[in-house]
């Protein structure tokens, strides 16, 4: 199998020096004991006709232990290259050579399989381990797991053609793997091999029975268990009790992923495995859900950088807004229970839960005049939220998985009144955070009754809405939903709603006008409006190379606390804090300002004066801290003495800027020019009087996870007034 990810991508880096790529499946469950599954196996070998590529196999070396339960098996394999002439040619190879090392401890139950190329060695690195183990919550099944790793170093060139090919036949070849062992099981069953004993330590009679017990499991021998011909009385074991499929807090194994996440290829098995073992890395609480991470892949057409990014940008948005607790602790306004003419409908016919939106009967600027965008938009993220809850809820009651849902909108009454100002810029800002933080959750959107002014609004709305989104959209003019292929083909009929003509009697809000009396002031609107969207305890910053960002902290009383929480959204960055008895002077007015040019240095004023020396005008309280892309630090500092703290982040590269230097042209410019000189984080800091501080009489150590909203503090006391070490 690895010799299609091998040519899939040796052939794939033009212009690169070094490319690895990897592949991690899923854990695939054999309902078989593992004897019976080794017997299986070995059946493949020196070559078998499911497999056409691989050609042929010899056995190099064979060493068992004494006791005869560990077998180790060297081969070297020869694979047929499924690609054009023309590729042979260039390449110079009709076959690649593979050596593989099988060790099998009977004793343990384990099958360790490693494979390696011999062919193009020098250019193209290929690794891959295969594990067979003993199923961890019933002994009569059997796991297998696999991993794979390439790293080209360098090769002739001309990609394209081949890189696809290749990755089609690997796909396919993986599930054939699956395939075979199956098919060995039937040919086994056929001949009345239903089970084999397990190994046990060989009597020293060297009884026929315990013969046949070290039999079962040696490569490249016929297994001759057959109770005819040995007339021993082996018995097939009672059925094991069939467990559940896996739940989100096991590893990922096939079924799960079948069960609960629907049918993935293998690689994009892969991509979500990787992801969430990335995940399981940065932080060390509660993961986001695996459908959760699946939307995101899918919206990035499971490319794993771009979706990694995508979901870490939304985490932290998660983490700003306190979204994970919107449910349980936002009350709707009785103003919206009134006059929001929308709901949870049911289901549709492929079980997803249905929301119905009355937007023609809905008063969208008096709901704004009276509640302002920030409640609106709380409603809409807390139905997104409950789309996902009722998602994994139906998922369970229809035994199949359902990750989105289905709305329909009625626009029936739409009119010019919709197409007010700041209600129009009110949706266009909700569109855009519900497509930031809610992929891949719209199946499918029915709108109907829509009437001449929906153009309009269609034309103002689509190009913030993504184009898979867009092809989910169904519209129907006047009554075209009654018709063949209209809404019956979606939804029961006696599902739909009455005033769409269906058997329902929904409880769906019918609205109406709110009334004026009802309405805010503008000035009271101003001074909540986009709190949700923009205003939060934490705060954004941007640093670059060369110019860092400095917040000032003056400390009125010793033995107060610093204490900081920051998100590195984006680039590496160096945390530190300085402390100093004078008070840094008001930043110069930066030179290229002046000329009309805007430099990093005049969006972050830089506190430590030039001339300042280290270790005389100011000092470093607190060991620099190196942080990286996707991290979570959480820590404090407690004060030995009154004065003017500086805490400093700055781009992290390679020599280090010093602290003290002001940005240089050179760097200024290289901000300017190259793009991934820039970090981006997300902080907030509060100091404490040491009476408030709940915790001991020193510093709380800097703690290091992915994403803080998902994980618990750590906390953990410091012999040291000013110590900061990381937790990973």
């Amino acid at each position: 199998m690895i010799v299609y990810l091998w040519l899939s991508n040796r052939v794939s880096s033009e212009t690169a020096a070094t490319m690895v790529q990897e592949y991690q499946s899923p854990v695939r469950v054999y309902k078989h004991p593992f004897e019976l599954i080794m017997a299986a196996y070995v059946r493949r070998f020196p070559k078998s006709p499911l497999i056409p590529v691989f050609v042929d196999s010899e056995i190099i070396s064979e060493t068992e232990s004494k006791d005869g339960s560990t077998l180790v098996t060297e081969r070297r394999c020869v694979i047929d290259i499924e690609a054009p002439r023309l590729l042979k040619r260039i390449a110079g190879v009709d076959y690649l050579y593979f050596s593989q090392k099988n060790t099998l401890n009977r004793r343990d139950r384990t099958l360790h399989i490693e494979v390696r190329n011999e062919t193009f060695s020098n250019r193209v690195i290929v690794h891959e381990c295969c594990n067979y183990t003993v199923h961890p919550e019933n002994e009569d099944w059997t796991c297998f797991e696999q991993t794979a790793s390439l790293d080209i170093k360098s090769f002739f060139g001309f990609e394209s053609t081949a890189e696809k090919l290749a990755m089609k036949q690997y796909a396919s070849s993986i599930k054939k793997g699956k395939e075979m062992i199956e098919y060995y099981l039937r040919e086994l069953e056929e001949e009345g091999v239903t089970y084999i004993p397990r190994w046990s330590p060989p009597v020293v009679s060297g009884s026929a029975a315990a013969r046949l017990q070290l039999l079962p499991c040696c490569p490249g021998r016929a297994i001759p268990v057959n109770t005819a011909k040995t007339g021993l009385d082996i018995k097939e074991p009672a059925a094991p009790t069939e467990l559940v499929a896996g739940s989100p807090d096991d590893k990922l194994d096939a079924d799960y992923i079948r069960r609960y996440l629907g049918d993935l290829t293998p690689l994009q098995e892969s991509c979500l495995i990787r992801l969430r073992q990335w995940l399981q890395e940065t932080h060390k609480g509660k993961i986001p859900k695996d459908q959760h991470v699946l939307r995101f892949l899918r919206a990035r057409d499971f490319n794993l950088d771009k979706a990694r990014e995508f979901l870490c940008q939304s985490l932290i948005w998660r983490k700003q807004h306190k979204v994970d607790f919107l449910l349980d602790t936002w009350e709707r306004p009785q103003l919206l229970l009134d006059y929001y003419t929308g709901g949870w409908h049911h289901h549709d016919r492929d079980g997803r839960p249905l929301y119905i939106l009355r937007l023609g009967q809905m008063d969208t600027k008096g709901l704004v005049r009276a509640l302002g965008m920030e409640a609106l938009l709380r409603q809409v993220l807390s139905i997104n939220e409950e789309g996902l809850r009722r998602c994994e809820e139906n998922t369970r009651v229809f035994g199949r998985p359902i990750s989105c849902w289905t709305c329909l909108v009625d626009l029936e009454g739409l009119n010019m009144r919709h197409l007010w100002r700041p209600g129009v810029k009110a949706l266009l800002r909700i569109i855009e955070v519900v497509e930031a933080n809610y992929p891949e959750t719209l199946g499918r959107l029915l709108i109907l009754r829509a009437p001449r002014v929906f153009p309009v609004l269609w034309t103002l709305v689509s190009p913030l809405i993504d184009e898979n989104t867009r092809k989910k959209f169904l519209v129907y003019a006047g009554n075209d939903y009654q018709d063949p292929g209209g809404l019956v083909d979606y939804i029961d009929k006696e599902i739909i709603p009455d005033f769409l003509g269906g058997d329902s009697m929904g409880d769906i809000p019918e609205g109406g006008t709110v009334p004026k009396s009802l309405y805010r002031t503008a000035e009271e609107l101003e001074s909540e409006e986009n709190r949700l969207l923009t205003d939060s305890i934490y705060k954004s910053a941007s640093i670059f190379k060369g110019a860092p960002y400095e917040m000032l902290i003056e400390i009125t009383e010793a033995s107060s606390v610093i204490t900081w929480d920051f998100d590195v959204s984006k680039g590496d960055m160096v945390f530190n804090i300085y402390h100093s008895k004078r008070a840094p002077q008001p930043p110069k007015k930066d030179t290229l300002g002046a000329h009309g040019l805007t430099s990093p240095g005049a969006v972050n004023a830089q506190l430590i004066d030039r001339n300042w020396v280290l270790g005389q005008d100011y000092s470093m309280v607190e060991k620099a801290l190196t942080c990286k892309e996707g991290e979570s630090v959480q820590g404090s500092h407690i004060t030995r003495w009154p004065g003017f703290y500086i805490l400093q982040w700055r781009f992290h590269s390679s020599p280090a800027c010093s602290a003290s230097s002001l940005p240089r042209v050179d760097d200024v410019l290289a901000s300017l020019q190259v793009s991934s000189h820039k970090c981006k984080i997300m902080f907030y800091t509060e100091v404490l009087g040491s009476h408030d501080f709940r915790g001991s009489m020193t510093s709380l150590e800097s703690s290091h996870s992915g994403f803080s909203q998902l994980s618990a503090a750590t906390t953990s006391s410091s012999q040291s007034h000013a110590s900061s070490t990381v937790s990973r």
